[in-house]
């Protein structure tokens, strides 16, 4: 008996010293491609979470930025903890982040540098793009990853959040995008990447960029800001969201949030929508007024550090999930609580 134990031992030590090894021998031969973001000759430093979830998987890892002005903002991603080399294209038939052009030209340099990884934020530009860079290479995307568990093995929600599958692929090149708020951007000081021209296809792309109406504010950006306040139906019309909202917004120094109930009521506008089908934000502080906390919503929300939530239903479902609740009349309680904070 104690011989059977001993051999048993001795094998699961032989397999645990193997998997190791063969983790290490694959950190050896991984190569991640980060693909950023830019506007305007900007970089989105929230598309940094990229790196950040290839630092998970080992080996090197390389950005890839595109656009007018690629070649600036190639040298500011390379300050960036993390990355080994910085490949630009300097195009600005890229700058709308088109999907139709923007896929030949990732496949390009996909195919140049041999990555078997390639990373992009879970953004309207992540979830444009990689569906046809998957195609394009002929294997299969996973969307939305918030863990890495090895190269090949990766942890993503679905019927919004309410389950988590684990995916294993085999896929020679993995397609994946990452929730921002699954992997906190690295910091944007100390890196010395190297920066190096990519190569352009100049493919024709068939689709014009017409206009676009966006909704400009002084405000943090919803997407990374630290702070949130978000409402909902219980606000009752567009008047009272612009009446109670920004001022306590400002109060707090935080963007502003919303749920699809008021979106689709026509209180706020949709890039402010907060959910499944919105934005998912992790701030350190979410605090909502009106919002009763359907399943859609709290997709978006729930992993923000502290969520407050003011609702006059003591059996909102929002109060499930928060980690403090005051239920009350939000048209008192939230004009008091805006003058308290001025204080």
């Amino acid at each position: 008996m104690f011989a059977a134990a001993r051999t048993s031992v001795l094998r699961s030590a032989r397999t645990q010293l193997r998997q190791t090894q063969s983790q290490a021998a694959w950190a050896r031969l991984a190569s991640t491609l980060a693909v950023l973001e830019a506007k305007e000759g900007k970089l989105n430093v929230a598309s940094l979470a990229a790196i950040t979830a290839g630092t998970k998987l080992g080996g090197s890892i390389t950005a890839f930025v595109a656009g007018s002005g690629a070649k600036s903002v190639a040298e500011e991603a390379g300050k960036a903890k993390g990355i080994e080399k910085v490949v630009y294209v300097d195009n600005a038939a890229y700058d709308k982040g088109l999907a139709e052009n923007w896929a030949p030209l990732l496949v390009e340099n996909i195919n140049k540098g041999g990555y078997t990884h390639v990373l992009t934020g879970h953004s309207a530009f992540g979830k444009n793009l990689m569906p046809r860079v998957a195609a394009l290479l002929d294997v299969q995307q996973i969307s939305d990853i918030t863990e890495i568990e090895s190269e090949d093995t990766f942890v993503r929600p679905i019927y919004a959040g309410n389950a988590i599958m684990t995916v294993q692929s085999s896929d020679k090149t993995k397609i994946i995008t990452v929730r921002g708020t699954a992997f906190p951007a690295p910091e944007t000081e100390g890196g010395s990447a190297t920066v190096e021209e990519g190569t352009d296809p100049k493919a024709e792309c068939p689709t014009e960029w017409v206009s676009e109406d966006l909704a400009k504010s002084d405000r943090p950006d919803l997407s990374s800001a630290s702070k949130v306040v978000s409402g909902g139906r219980g606000l009752k019309s567009k008047e009272e969201f612009d009446k109670l909202m920004p001022p306590l917004a400002d109060a707090l120094g935080a963007a502003i949030g919303a749920s699809r109930a008021a979106v689709d009521s026509g209180f706020a506008d949709n890039s402010l929508q907060v959910g499944q089908t919105g934005k998912n934000v992790a701030p350190q502080l979410y605090l909502c007024a009106g919002i009763s906390g359907a399943i859609q919503h709290l997709a978006g929300m729930k992993d923000s550090k502290v969520i407050a939530a003011i609702n006059k239903d003591p059996d909102a479902p929002i109060f499930q999930v928060a980690d403090v609740g005051l239920v009350g009349d939000l048209f008192e309680k939230v004009p008091e609580l805006t003058e308290k904070l001025k204080q």
